[in-house]
């Protein structure tokens, strides 16, 4: 058993340091061959952030363990908010600023809803797979057209520039996205079958351990970059970063469990797991646009009700799975 929850947290440590990698590279490998900025930032960058989840997800499905997929994505979008952002708001606060507001956030709002509705007859098939990953793919070709009209010019935003390495090579980038893409597969395997060991010898379903451990594991690289963005005051990086992952997890991470092997959903998954990651999406929009002066915030206040929250949700994860 311990061997086991060794594996999970190595695994974790790899997937972090991979998807690191594997962006690096995926960045510097897009620059090299002249694709827009526009692209690298919205596309390649936003899909770094939720490449573990991705990744853990499929290999989950693929091994028979949608399970695993299904909780990882919920849970994921749990930590962002309830974890990730209260972590954050209690070490600096955090300004909401009116773009995110009006354009943004109504969108992880709608997605969050309409997801919630092809999920109502309590299963995940092959259909809601297709029509998660093609609005993702729709959602990414319209934030590409509409940032392009708006844009001025076309260089990297700051907070892209700080992480594309422009002296890599080609020959290098491409070295660092292939290490990145193996070391991403072989850690998420390792997580998978340490997990579906776990929940064994435990006899607690593979859901929960995707809603928890693999969870907090997956979001680390957000933890890790929205404290970093409010270090540096770029406030827009630091909710934008956890709302383009939670789209991210919804269209993409959530619709491959779907595509690669339909399951049915525990109904604790909706009456439980969903409404709580809807309940919190609305509680952030709402704590970001209500009882606030000119400047929005997420203050340490609110970031204090979001961990409680968090622990709450541990602690019923906790209750109700040993009382089953």
């Amino acid at each position: 058993m311990i061997e086991n929850l060794i594996a999970i947290f190595a695994g974790i440590a790899l997937l972090v340091w991979s998807a690191d990698r594997f962006v690096l590279g995926a960045a510097a490998t897009a620059e090299q061959l002249n694709v827009s900025p526009l692209v690298i930032g919205l596309v390649i960058m936003g899909f770094g952030t939720s490449a573990p989840e991705m990744m853990v997800s499929s290999l989950a499905a693929f091994e028979g363990s949608p399970g695993i997929g299904i909780g990882n994505a919920i849970g994921s979008n749990i930590a962002n908010i309830a974890l990730v952002l209260g972590v954050t708001a209690m070490i600096m606060p955090i300004t909401v600023r009116s773009k995110i507001l009006k354009r943004e956030f109504p969108l992880l709002l709608i997605v969050t809803a309409g997801c919630g509705v092809l999920l109502l007859d309590y299963s995940l098939g092959r259909m809601d797979g297709i029509i998660l990953f093609s609005s993702l793919i729709l959602l990414m070709a319209w934030l590409i057209h509409s940032n392009r009209e708006k844009a001025g010019d076309d260089s990297f935003p700051p907070e892209i520039e700080d992480e594309i390495d422009h002296d890599l090579s080609l020959k290098a980038a491409i070295l660092w996205t292939l290490v990145g893409l193996v070391v991403l597969l072989l850690s998420s395997r390792l997580i998978v079958n340490a997990a579906v060991e776990i929940a064994i010898a435990f006899e607690i379903s593979e859901l929960v351990i995707g809603l928890t451990i693999i969870a907090i594991g997956t979001s680390l690289p957000e933890l890790a970059a929205s404290i970093t963005a409010a270090r540096k005051q770029e406030h827009d990086m630091a909710i934008g970063n956890i709302i383009g992952s939670n789209l991210f997890n919804i269209l993409g991470v959530l619709a491959l469990p779907g595509l690669i092997l339909p399951s049915t959903i525990d109904a604790e998954v909706l009456s439980r797991d969903y409404l709580i990651m809807a309940g919190l999406t609305v509680m952030l929009y709402l704590m970001s646009t209500l009882f606030k002066s000119d400047k929005k915030s997420i203050g340490r206040i609110e970031g204090a009700i979001l961990l409680s929250c968090f622990g709450g949700y541990l602690w019923l994860l906790f209750e109700q799975t040993i009382h089953v």
